[in-house]
């Protein structure tokens, strides 16, 4: 593992350590490139904000901070600045706006809820079949917007609804990213936790589809941006579903010409 672009920092309130740290930990582990990934602030019109993301008022010490340790560490590893994001898209074009001015080189999509902050929670176990399609739709329709570089945990809805419903709209899913390009990221944080993701079934149609995988630390602590062990049972998923993997991935960027 060479390159990793999920790394969070303190300020999503549910990570700790320094970035210092973190990107200590990658030199350790020997990748030449580490990418900051924090939860994105998100501006709601009537000032609402979640309790485990970046407020507005931080995003400008968090691009400072890692533009400062990628000047410092030039010559030890590449450091990359993205945001973790969740398409809204009613919200979408604000964020954009309020991000536009930011040398943000990346997003990574992460769906968590659905329609909202008001909406169905991608981890609570869910038998409608309705809800899994309305998640793959709105992933498809992000990834359609052209911004973003990777999806995370593509596979983070927790259906346990009729098996037989879940192939066609994950296909879709699927077949999206592939005919756009897009990896889609073999999560580690799921796979120290031994959670429900990466789910076999879908990356069994991921394969199939042609997709390309990319391997994501999701570190929320310095000692998660290098875990062997963890490695080591992801490139196991990996050969046994004869799944394509990238070794870096190209940063699109969210702010340019999209179509």
């Amino acid at each position: 593992m060479i390159a990793n672009y999920h790394t969070h920092t303190y300020r999503c309130r549910h990570a700790s350590g320094t970035e210092r740290e973190y990107v200590e930990r990658a030199i350790e582990g020997g990748l030449k490139i580490l990418g900051f990934s924090d939860h994105t602030p998100n501006p709601y019109p009537e000032g609402f904000a979640w309790r485990d993301r970046m407020s507005l008022e931080e995003m400008e010490g968090y691009v400072n901070t890692v533009l400062a340790l990628r000047d410092e560490y030039r010559d030890d590893i590449e450091i990359r600045l993205g945001l973790e994001v969740e398409y809204y898209e009613d919200h979408f074009e604000g964020l954009m706006q309020f991000l536009q001015d930011y040398p943000v080189e990346y997003f990574l999509l992460a769906q968590h809820s659905l329609e909202d902050r008001h909406g169905y929670r991608t981890e609570e176990e869910e038998a409608d079949p309705g809800l899994l399609e309305r998640y793959c739709e709105i992933v498809i329709e992000a990834m359609r917007t052209g911004r973003f570089t990777y999806v995370a945990h593509p596979d983070a809805f927790r259906y346990r609804g009729d098996p037989a419903l879940y192939d066609a709209p994950v296909r879709r899913l699927c077949r999206c990213a592939s005919d756009l390009g897009i990896p889609l990221e073999i999560n580690f944080n799921g796979l120290r936790k031994n959670g429900y993701y990466p789910a076999e079934r879908f990356w069994k149609i991921a394969g199939e589809e042609g997709c390309t995988a990319v391997f994501g630390a999701d570190a929320h602590e310095p000692v998660n941006v290098w875990q062997p062990q963890t490695l080591e049972r992801a490139e196991e998923l990996v050969q046994r579903l004869r799944l394509r993997l990238a070794d870096t991935v190209n940063l699109r960027n969210p702010f340019g010409a999209q179509g």
